[in-house]
């Protein structure tokens, strides 16, 4: 940062009692020069005294001295010789004339008229120098920007360089580093020199606040109200029209956060009001102190700060949110630079700061929305050794195995694992851009960079990957391909931690307070993904049920299980085939799941209440299609399962239908309740439903009707096992 642009020494107060010599009266009038207050004296009184004596007829010897006199006066008229001496000459005149000549001449009726006259010509120069201030003041109003703007300007430029001189001592350290390497020496050298070079070019003439604004009215003014004893007047009003520029030059345009040239304006008016404040602070003494200045930017910097706060609310742009901060840090590092306290600008720029990440949060919501819409969910194909470098290029894949095979060959992960991976990198490159400039340490930053990124991790993309395995289009291979994603991204966390530790320069054994996330995100994201699969599993076997025909009033079975069954089977089979990239314990509860889903619909088919009768035959049937579903059980769909785990998902079902057929009522009444019961996964209501559904078919010939022509001992026995399975259930009922 320069220093504030040089002032002038305060000019030496001027002593009436050792006047400069006078210009010559023939002078004056022959420059043609004239002012207000010439044309005041000219017509004042004390101008038409000569005359006056004459025609009183007072002494001749008195003349020369009057004459003396008046040319006292009128050599005030000299504007021509700059405005201080013309105002300052006449003060001049005035006390001479009140000092020195009038007691001369004091018997005389025209040096009274004069001395009465004085104090007016005074009040006419305060007048007329106040209209002087008030010109210069209306001036630096509408030039504050100007001078703000090269206020920041040359801040810019000093930090600039200080960021090229930083650079050059780091080629120094590097020159230490490849002392048997004079490469990347050469190669720095060469950047900084063009750099130097570039800043020369770019550089213009320094501008000093005193080459954009004449401050000699307020110079002049303030000393003319010195010498006549009315300072105070003088700084008062100063002092109040300054207040009303600041209220004024405060107050934003209604669409300032539209654009960032509206935020620029507005700083470049504040910084030159308060660098021309600084100026009258050190040239002039007692017009302006440091503590009016210290209340002024107070009140200034709360109304600063109240008005970004509103305003950078409405910015949904994260590129206009980042140069809104470059500019607070500008106008920070430029009003710091002349002495005013800015840690409160700098606290602000830490609440922009989160609004800044919410909007990058917002615009990689969409980024991640669009790499989703466009992947394939397949492998990644690789046909050369070129596509396989372009792939670890872009994600850190490392498989030994995978290296091992021949071209063609595939990546695990889809196209969509390499694009998220650099966007999440781009992130937290935008993310530190902001950070940059703030004046925190390089752990501070890293430990905010870790925040933000696990703000995208743990919302943004979580969110995106729940609503992407939640959409009707996405299948069941797209949901195993998700699965494997979010696997290697997961694991691709630790390479982002020593990303962030890479561009923040810390060390590797610092201890973070905020560590990623990525872990918690990608494994909650997995866990919905294979929960989706699970319903959207069921959901298939579901349709296939749908298309079940079976004739519950067949007599016999047709002999084979029934077509709709053994599709279903078919799919699962292909399904599970795609299954055996997951982890082995998805695959495993993935199926077990559909097996269970498959036992638990075929059972509610057989209790359906809107299913009347069922005869012997269709019971036959229907156990040829719960074997079909045992024998795809026990033939390892799925690699992992221990002996029969996987049978044991139609186990109700087969105790069920091996009661009926065999008609086994005395073994199952005799040993219910009994741990090592033959039918012990059989509950007696659902055996009663099925019972009450057979005995409904025995007037169309069925089994009853056979058991009453042969033998009707066997009716007594049906009649006395449903009345046992009532009361077994009433029973289960009341200890319930």
């Amino acid at each position: 940062m320069l220093p504030p642009v040089p002032h002038p020494p305060r000019a030496p107060a001027l002593s009436l009692r050792s006047p400069r010599p006078l210009p010559a009266p023939s002078r004056a009038r022959a420059s043609g020069c004239s002012s207000p207050l010439s044309a005041r004296r000219r017509a004042s009184p004390a101008s038409q005294l000569p005359a006056k004596m004459a025609e009183n007829g007072d002494g001749l010897g008195t003349v020369p001295e009057h004459e003396r006199i008046l040319q006292e006066i009128e050599s005030t008229d000299t504007a021509c010789v700059g405005p201080t001496l013309r105002y300052y000459s006449a003060l001049k005149t005035m006390e001479q004339l009140e000092n020195v000549y009038f007691p001369r001449v004091s018997q005389y009726r025209f040096c009274q008229l004069m001395i009465e006259n004085l104090p007016k010509l005074r009040e006419d120069i305060k007048e007329i120098s106040m209209s002087d201030l008030k010109d210069f003041l209306e001036s630096i109003r509408k030039h504050s920007d100007k001078i703000g703007e090269t206020a920041m300007k040359q801040a810019q430029q000093q930090k600039t360089f200080n960021v090229v001189l930083q650079k050059q001592n780091n080629v120094n350290f590097v020159k230490n580093v490849y002392v048997n390497d004079r490469i990347p020496e050469e190669r720095n050298e060469v950047e900084l020199k063009r750099e130097f070079e570039e800043e020369d070019e770019n550089e213009e003439e320094v501008l000093t606040v005193q080459d954009l604004v004449d401050f000699s009215p307020v110079y002049r003014c303030l000393h003319i109200y010195s010498v006549l004893g009315d300072e105070e007047t003088f700084e008062n009003y100063y002092r109040k029209q300054r207040k009303k520029q600041a209220r004024l030059v405060l107050q934003p345009q209604s669409n300032m956060h539209e654009t960032v040239d509206g935020y620029r304006r507005y700083f470049t008016q504040i910084v030159g009001f308060f660098v021309v404040e600084d100026h009258i602070l050190h040239v002039t003494q007692g017009l302006v102190t440091r503590a009016y200045t210290d209340e002024l930017w107070n009140m200034a910097l709360s109304k600063i700060i109240a008005v970004l706060r509103a305003h950078s609310s409405y910015c949904t742009d994260p590129d206009l949110v980042l140069e809104l901060k470059n500019l607070i840090v500008i106008f920070a590092d430029t009003l710091q630079g002349y002495g005013f306290p800015v840690n409160r600008l700098f606290d602000l720029l830490f609440e922009i700061r989160d609004q800044y990440n919410e909007t990058l949060l917002k615009k990689w919501a969409g980024v991640f929305r669009d790499i989703f819409e466009e992947d394939n969910y397949s492998p990644i194909p690789i046909v050369n050794e070129e596509e396989y470098k372009v792939v670890i290029s872009k994600f850190p894949f490392q498989d030994p195995d995978l290296e091992k095979q021949s071209f063609p060959k595939k990546f695990p992960m889809s196209q969509s694992v390499p694009h998220i991976y650099i966007q999440v990198k781009e992130f937290i490159y935008a993310s530190l851009k902001f950070s940059e400039s703030l004046h925190r340490s390089s752990t501070e930053i890293d430990d905010m960079l870790r925040k933000s990124t696990n703000l995208l991790l743990t919302r943004t993309l979580s969110s995106c990957l729940l609503n992407l395995i939640r959409k009707p289009h996405i299948g069941l291979t797209e949901l195993v391909q998700i699965i494997i994603n979010t696997t290697h991204l997961e694991q691709a966390c630790k390479y982002l931690e020593d990303f962030i530790t890479n561009i923040t320069n810390i060390s590797q054994e610092t201890v973070h307070t905020a560590r990623l996330y990525g872990l918690s995100t990608f494994k909650d994201a997995r866990h919905a993904a294979e929960g989706e699969i699970y319903t959207k599993l069921n959901q298939k076997i579901d349709e296939f049920v749908q298309l079940a025909d079976y004739d519950w009033t067949m007599s016999e079975p047709d002999g084979r299980a029934s077509g709709y069954l053994m599709d279903l089977i078919n799919f699962l089979r292909s399904i599970f085939q795609v299954f055996t990239h997951l982890p082995g314990k998805v695959a495993q509860t993935a199926c077990m799941s559909a097996c269970q889903h498959l036992s638990t619909s075929l059972m509610q088919m057989l209790l359906d209440s809107e299913l009347k009768q069922i005869s012997m035959g269709a019971v036959q049937q229907f156990n040829l299609d719960v074997i079909q579903c045992e024998l795809f059980a026990s033939s390892e769909p799925v690699p992992g399962f221990q002996g029969d785990t996987l049978q044991l998902a139609f186990i109700d079902l087969r105790q069920l239908l091996d009661l009926f057929m065999v008609w086994d009522w005395s073994t199952y009444l005799a040993d219910y309740g009994q741990p090592a019961s033959k039918y012990l996964r059989v509950n007696p209501n659902t055996a009663l439903i099925l019972l009450e559904k057979m005995k409904d078919t025995s007037k169309k010939n069925n089994i009853f009707a056979q058991f009453r022509k042969n033998d009707r001992d066997k009716q007594k026995l049906i009649e006395t096992v449903v009345k046992q399975l009532r009361s077994l259930v009433n029973g289960m009922s009341q200890h319930t």
